[in-house]
């Protein structure tokens, strides 16, 4: 059967959302552990809880007019203040390790809401107010599955994340580049594309999720970052969607499984440097 030939496709001409999703599993104390000995479970001003007591939101239209399946909230002015203030010290400790000296110059631009994700996210577009630039950070619930993923791909890829847990909060730093659905559509085809290095990037990419266990690498569960070079571009593509595992068994809950946190036996506990060198020596590669 296509997708279009589901209900909640058909009916609401909706085809890109789904009408199931993965259960949330809560961070047991053996991963809890793990996060407080490397310094990723701190204490964070505002919760996942203090925000979801939003009174109204409204959809929010791309500049194609299109539902982008975000809603703009907003909040009572007497909790107003509470939120922003947090917020802005929330992104002082994800960025800064709590150096709050420059949040002066800073404010919350908006606030958004998805009912699409797995974990309900709220992203928070941070404003400097003296030339506008601005930056996002997220705010999800805790999901041992991501929180497992997010510590995976730090160890295991070429790039770092940077995310923190509070008790039932899960708070990610912004991943920049082009959704890979809308690079397929509006840049693949362009003369300036270089789809030999796209091609070899997509296989590294490719390796990377099967390393990192990622089971659910759909077009817009990756994000494509394109940087200009001397004579050409240089392409990388980096998952988003971590929270979905392929190797691991159906409705098995990953916060029981000790095997990643065992010690120094543990894959979790090894030192990444010294599992990245092994790894490299192995495979002959740089992924």
């Amino acid at each position: 059967m296509n997708f279009s030939e589901h209900d909640n496709a058909s009916h609401n001409q909706q085809q890109n959302k789904p009408s199931r999703k993965k259960p949330i599993f809560a961070v047991n104390d053996a991963l809890r552990g793990y996060l407080k000995h490397h310094g990723r479970e701190v204490k964070l001003p505002v919760s996942y809880r203090d925000l979801a007591h939003f009174t109204y939101s409204v959809p929010l239209i791309d500049k194609h007019g299109k539902d982008t399946l975000w809603e703009k909230v907003m909040y009572d002015m007497k909790e107003w203040q509470f939120i922003r203030d947090g917020l802005v010290k929330m992104y002082a400790i994800l960025k800064t390790e709590g150096d709050l000296r420059f949040t002066k110059h800073l404010d919350v631009a908006r606030i958004d809401y998805c009912t699409f994700g797995n974990s309900n996210p709220f992203r928070i577009r941070i404003v400097n107010k003296f030339n506008d630039n601005y930056d996002h950070y997220y705010v999800k619930q805790a999901d041992s599955s991501r929180v497992y993923g997010l510590e995976l791909e730090h160890i295991l890829s070429p790039n770092r994340i940077t995310f923190l847990t509070n008790k039932s909060t899960l708070v990610e730093e912004h991943i920049a580049g082009i959704p890979g659905d809308l690079f397929i559509k509006q840049h693949l085809e362009l003369p300036e594309t270089n789809k030999i290095r796209i091609a070899k990037e997509f296989v590294k990419f490719n390796e990377r999720c099967f390393v990192r266990l990622l089971g659910d690498m759909r077009s817009y569960n990756f994000v494509i970052d394109i940087t200009p070079d001397i004579e050409d571009y240089q392409y990388r593509i980096r998952a988003i969607d971590f929270d979905q595992h392929s190797q691991l068994r159906s409705g098995m809950n990953v916060t029981g499984d000790h095997s990643l946190l065992g010690g120094t036996r543990g894959f979790l506990g090894r030192r990444s440097d010294a599992f990245l060198a092994q790894y490299y020596f192995r495979f002959g590669t740089t992924f």
